[in-house]
């Protein structure tokens, strides 16, 4: 483990930071969050949340959570869909299963609102590499797996790269540089660029 992942920032003032603005961005999210709710409720029924398992730090799984964008395979046909590994992916543009109420609120990122209750709970931090399901994982080559020595984040280095137009587990090396030199002014940095790459619309924030 690099030194400075044992200093003061990453181990007390950047899970301290986490919390605080963790609950104030649910707070102030919150009635957005009951809305986009509301209207999944009303056009596709329950549950209004969907939870999955992700690799987190050290390894570990845990449930990320966001709001449900989609209906029941079965109620769709894929066969035709061209996206035949679809954990490979991610949010394709041309997925049947994502609904109209869905789309509009992947296309706002409404959906990942929910993920600051994951770093409420601690499972998360604001920013980091960005957590991905244990069936990629399995696929990783064992230099891969030192993007799991922090916590995941909301957001991180991906979401504002160039290079976004890739998928995750194709930008290992983006979370390793940020490992390597994660400090308050580059957390700060990320969080900074997050908004415009959110209203950018870069392909699989």
């Amino acid at each position: 483990m690099p030194p400075h992942l044992r200093g003061a920032y990453v181990r007390i003032a950047k899970p301290l930071l986490d919390r605080i603005l963790g609950v104030a961005l649910l707070l102030v999210f919150a009635p957005l969050i009951l809305l986009a709710a509301l209207l999944i409720l009303v056009s596709m029924g329950r549950p209004v949340f969907f939870s999955q398992d992700r690799i987190g730090i050290g390894g570990r799984r845990f449930r990320l959570h966001k709001l449900r964008t989609m209906i029941p395979d079965r109620r769709v046909n894929v066969a035709s869909f061209p996206g035949v590994d679809r954990r490979m992916t991610h949010k394709s543009p041309d997925d049947p299963r994502v609904s109209p109420v869905g789309r509009v609120l992947r296309s706002m990122r409404v959906d990942e609102l929910p993920q600051f209750w994951n770093v409420v709970k601690g499972d998360m931090s604001l920013v980091g590499p960005r957590p991905e399901i244990p069936e990629v994982v399995r696929s990783y080559e064992p230099w891969q797996h030192q993007r799991h020595v922090v916590k995941p984040g909301v957001t991180g280095p991906w979401q504002i790269s160039h290079r976004n137009g890739k998928l995750m587990h194709e930008c290992t090396e983006l979370d390793i540089d940020y490992i390597n030199q994660v400090s308050l002014l580059y957390d700060l940095r990320i969080l900074a660029g997050t908004p415009r790459a959110m209203i950018g619309g870069r392909r699989g924030y």
